[in-house]
């Protein structure tokens, strides 16, 4: 298959593993990337000999690019994708898809109209440990989906990230941030959202930085620092879900997923590997988990990409174009994830449940062959 070419824009912390892209997926060529800060894209395209560093509208204006990898902060999100869309470029953009839903639908309403795809992060749940949880519910090994649980729990990026204020801005806050991760990773596995119902708050209206190099520098909060919603599925499962960087300790697991025979116990969304846990009642004797407690079993994953694999979604968006199918990582899907999101702080706010106008196809399971690494 002819490769497709890739222009990146954005060349901040997370562009590193974007620029690998060309180098892990057969499919995939990194030609060109692009910051408004023209001397960190040149660092960029230094260190992983991308060919050329070049401002947004050179990068937009080249022909031989076919998809914008747009890696842009949240509040640039929108207007990144759309002017790549109005340059003939097909788009994948890191999580969310827009800030708010109207800048999301504009970028889905243009792209259709140019004929052109959108993509958009995450997707680590393409990654082996997904996968294999996504397979187990797909084969029935713990029976009908009857509910889920979803927990991050963190103390913020202020102790970490050395730029962390915007996580605390408009398009930040726990939910906004993480969210994705988990809300995409449900929807893969048991499908579209119905209803939502949500409680918000801000615990700490001023967060103080212990990162370098902005060490003791403080930050006014914007947005909720602790989210806890209810999701009820379309299928009818009900799944409760918290994100918050007000918390200093947990033990509570990523996700679980329960079902009429048994439970799994999910990996973290945010990563591609497991481990993947299963227990499964014994139908012979339903007494035995009060006589011999439960039982997990980790079950080995059954498919590959289970490091740090992100860019499998561009390059299964570029099998797409090739191809001419549905890509997992699709517009609709990350518009969906976006409503989510918002009508959880919405509901927090009206008191009331939200009932969802958007909605979305499960993904398609991903193929345990799917493209192997490397064109080189």
């Amino acid at each position: 298959m002819k490769l497709v070419k890739l222009g990146i824009i954005g060349c901040g912390n997370i562009s590193s593993i974007y620029c690998q892209a060309g180098s892990r997926f057969q499919n995939l060529e990194v030609v060109a990337c692009a910051d408004i800060d023209l001397e960190r894209a040149k660092a960029r395209a230094k260190e992983f000999n991308i060919p050329k560093a070049c401002t947004v509208e050179e990068l937009l204006a080249d022909p031989d690019i076919e998809i914008v990898i747009n890696l842009t902060i949240p509040k640039a999100h929108a207007e990144v994708c759309i002017a790549a869309l109005e340059a003939g470029k097909h788009v994948y953009v890191e999580k969310p898809l827009a800030v708010t839903r109207e800048d999301g639908q504009k970028i889905l309403t243009l792209a259709k109209e140019k004929g052109l795809l959108v993509g958009g992060a995450p997707d680590t749940f393409l990654g082996g440990g997904i996968q294999t949880v996504r397979k187990l519910i797909d084969e029935g090994e713990i029976g009908e989906v009857v509910g889920a649980t979803a927990f991050m729990m963190s103390p913020g990026h202020e102790i970490w990230h050395p730029d962390p204020e915007f996580y605390y801005k408009v398009g930040g806050g726990p939910m906004f941030d993480m969210g994705p991760y988990y809300i995409t990773a449900l929807i893969n596995l048991i499908g579209p959202i119905r209803k939502v119902t949500g409680f918000t708050r801000i615990s700490f209206p001023e967060r103080t930085i212990t990162s370098q190099p902005k060490y003791g520098q403080k930050i006014q909060v914007e947005v909720p620092t602790h989210v806890a919603g209810v999701l009820e599925f379309e299928s009818g499962p009900i799944a409760t879900i918290i994100t918050s960087f007000d918390v200093y300790g947990s033990k509570l697991p990523n996700i679980e997923i329960y079902g009429s025979k048994g439970t799994i116990v999910v990996p973290d969304p945010n990563t591609f590997g497991g481990p993947v846990y299963l227990f499964k009642r014994n139908e012979d004797d339903p007494l035995s988990i009060y006589k011999n407690g439960i039982k997990w079993e980790e079950i080995p994953l059954t498919h590959g990409y289970t490091d740090n694999s992100r860019g499998i979604g561009v390059a299964d968006m570029a099998e797409a174009i090739r191809n001419g199918r549905i890509h997992r990582a699709n517009g609709d899907l990350a518009f969906h994830v976006l409503d989510v999101m918002h009508a959880i702080h919405d509901t927090s706010n009206r008191g009331a449940h939200y009932e969802l106008s958007s909605t979305c196809e499960k993904p398609e399971a991903l193929p345990i062959d799917f493209l192997e690494y490397s064109h080189q």
